[in-house]
């Protein structure tokens, strides 16, 4: 029985995984009964339960697409953290529906049809659901800008360019009050997830939580796949004694976060009825140009910083993104962890896998050969 009475049991679907592992442990931490539900599928897995995840949490083989494996897992359970779900861009658009959608409708059916005392759910939300997002010329002003065409990317010009006076225009930090404007099936399926969360949630009053994720890093990020993954490949090509190797001009802006942080901002609205029905930002508040990541990586290998950069782009990407955490921070939580500490983290984590260039190179060559990634 959890030391901390206020819930009987937390059930996180996809557990095992990078950020689930480290949520396991801070509701551990915490004294909470932890069950975890996860498919163990390709490619974050092998098909075996990770060593990192903790002993002390329940754990059951489980789909979140299939609803016979939610009924068990749910049995007992009084929140879900779901966390599961289908990343990046691939060709199976409907994939991501089944996923991180359709897994949703699943768990409130049954929290409906069979009456189950759910008390709070929080899902994992990302900042895809911004799109493009907002930039402004110093001219005329603020607006939501269309992505990138692949006629501009295909001429190298990589920023964005204001459509009247076409001067390059600065990145406006993303608000939870935005409009939202997902670019790919990944943000819109994780858009759709929040409002049927909240529709539901409503309707049968069970509080949801939203958490919209901007880049996280640390130790335990698979190495199997890299498309959203710059530190990761990145780490490989150092360790490799390779040129680290950058997409566009390696200008990109992200916001980078610790994944202990993301993980400590689960415990903040689980306990907080003030996030009930609200979508939170979760960064590190804190924008990083790509390159400078690329210092820090070689830096923290101890070898030299020699980018190689070849004019290679993603189809789709986003150029800048910048996240406001005002919203969540007024709930008190905050960022403990450096962009450093994530690097060095994460480094000393995947020193232990030996070569993994082969991942990196299967990733690289499967995007090409879907049009994903190209180099003009």
């Amino acid at each position: 029985m959890s030391t901390n009475s206020q819930f009987k049991k937390i059930l996180v679907a996809g557990g095992a995984g990078f950020i689930g592992s480290h949520v396991v442990d801070e509701l551990l931490l915490a004294g909470y009964s932890v069950r975890v539900m996860d498919n163990l599928g390709q490619p974050t897995h092998d098909g075996n339960v990770p060593e990192w995840l903790s002993k002390s949490a329940e754990f059951v083989k489980g789909d979140v697409r299939n609803k016979d494996d939610w009924r068990m897992a749910l049995e007992g359970v009084d929140v879900v953290i779901h966390l599961a779900a289908y990343m990046d861009f691939h060709l199976d658009f409907s994939t991501y529906i089944r996923t991180n959608l359709e897994s949703v409708a699943l768990l409130f059916e049954l929290i409906v049809s069979e009456k189950l005392p759910i008390k709070k759910i929080i899902i994992a939300s990302s900042q895809s659901v911004y799109g493009e997002g907002q930039y402004v010329c110093a001219m005329h002003g603020a607006s939501y800008y269309a992505p990138r065409s692949e006629e501009q990317l295909g001429r190298h010009e990589w920023e964005q360019l204001c459509p009247i006076c076409h001067m390059t225009v600065d990145p406006v930090v993303e608000k939870e009050t935005d409009q939202l404007k997902p670019l790919i099936p990944y943000g819109i399926s994780k858009l759709s997830a929040e409002q049927l969360l909240f529709a539901l949630g409503k309707l049968y009053n069970v509080p949801g939580v939203a958490l919209r994720f901007s880049i996280a890093l640390g130790p335990r990020q698979s190495f199997r796949h890299y498309y959203s993954g710059a530190l990761r490949s990145f780490a490989v090509n150092v360790l490799s004694n390779e040129p680290i190797q950058m997409n566009e001009d390696g200008g990109q802006i992200r916001d980078f976060v610790h994944v202990k942080d993301v993980a400590r901002a689960h415990l903040t609205v689980l306990s907080d009825s003030r996030a009930d029905f609200e979508s939170f930002n979760v960064g590190s508040g804190v924008g990083t140009h790509v390159f400078e990541l690329g210092k820090l990586v070689a830096a923290e290998a101890g070898v030299p910083f020699n980018p190689l950069l070849n004019n290679r782009y993603r189809v789709g990407g986003s150029r800048h993104s910048l996240m406001d955490i005002s919203k969540l921070k007024s709930l008190g939580w905050v960022p403990q962890y450096s962009l450093s500490d994530a690097v060095h983290d994460y480094l000393e984590w995947v020193k232990q896998f030996g070569d993994l260039r082969q991942y990196l190179k299967k990733t690289e060559d499967q995007m090409r050969e879907q049009g994903i990634q190209k180099t003009l």
